[in-house]
């Protein structure tokens, strides 16, 4: 080991470092929810990208990036396979030949009706172990300022 760089600091990133710990959260409860939708054969992250094109008009690609806090690459990537299962359709916007909309098609809402129950139940037992519940979300608002800066999210 280097004097300048000494075990210590070692410890204190790994005690202290809120990107880690946030990180190795995501990382944890994501794999909670994979496990509870893996049935449907979806992911985490494929539901949250289907419940976002629930919408009465569908909504713009970039729209939707930025809810899912994603790039467009990234988004078109997952966008393929949901495709490919005829979950979505990619849509040409009217008003703007260049643009793209996405809409959940008969078969996505079918599906989101049988994973939303799953999500509910998960959500909850998520919610019980971090001493909270739907109504007094703690952690979520903490969550929201960090991102946003307001506790609301807006």
């Amino acid at each position: 080991m280097r004097d300048d760089l000494p075990l210590e600091i070692t410890h204190e990133v790994r005690d202290r470092c809120l990107c880690l710990h946030l990180q190795r959260a995501a990382r944890a409860i994501g794999r909670r929810f994979d496990e509870a939708l893996r049935p449907l054969g979806l992911t985490n992250g494929q539901y949250s990208l289907l419940v976002s094109l629930n919408r009465p008009e569908p909504p713009r690609m970039g729209d939707v990036a930025h809810l899912l806090a994603l790039d467009r690459t990234t988004l078109t990537a997952n966008l393929k396979p949901l495709n490919r299962r005829g979950l979505l359709e990619i849509l040409s916007d009217p008003k703007d030949g260049r643009s793209r909309r996405l809409a959940l098609t008969d078969a996505g809402r079918d599906l989101l009706v049988k994973a939303v129950p799953i999500w509910r139940a998960t959500h909850d037992a998520v919610d019980r172990m971090l001493g909270g519940d739907a109504e007094d979300p703690p952690l979520r608002g903490q969550l929201l300022r960090l991102t946003f800066g307001k506790p609301d999210g807006g």
